[in-house]
């Protein structure tokens, strides 16, 4: 009687090794997941951790904690990534909206490939300027807590 993950076809780990579309796609959310935790690391310049460990400690229970918990502890550590990938989805979020609300939005939407790349633009577009303002927002809210 033949196993089930011989009866399979091939399927499972065992396909992992011949598929090199799979094999590249796969190494490349390990290269971004590495990169993100070493950048998580990196404090922004001029910031003292101490100072922000203390102040972390004071805040316990608060909303910034909570969005420290987002970032994956990267708010705490002021790091080059403390934002994380929130802005992004926040803006894929207001951009699909907007695509069933606004005309011109879902003429674009609705223009295929092209019209999908465009849309994707204006999405990178609106992340940068939410960042901006995310950035802005949190590093008033970290000064009026001292």
């Amino acid at each position: 009687m033949a196993s089930a993950a011989a009866a399979g076809g091939g399927s499972g780990l065992g396909a992992l090794g011949k598929s090199a579309e799979l094999r590249s796609r796969l190494l490349f959310v390990l290269m971004a997941l590495v990169i993100f935790r070493i950048g998580a690391h990196i404090t922004i310049p001029g910031i003292d951790p101490q100072v922000m460990e203390t102040l972390f400690q004071q805040q316990q229970g608060s909303i910034l904690e909570m969005f420290n918990m987002f970032s994956g502890g990267a708010l705490q550590r002021m790091s080059v990534f403390a934002l994380g990938v929130m802005p992004y989805i926040t803006a894929s979020i207001i951009m699909q909206l907007m695509s069933h609300v606004v005309p011109s939005l879902e003429q674009i939407r609705k223009e295929g490939e092209s019209g999908r790349r465009k849309i994707t633009k204006y999405t990178r577009y609106l992340t940068l300027a939410l960042c901006t303002f995310q950035a802005l927002g949190i590093g008033i809210a970290l000064e009026g807590q001292q």
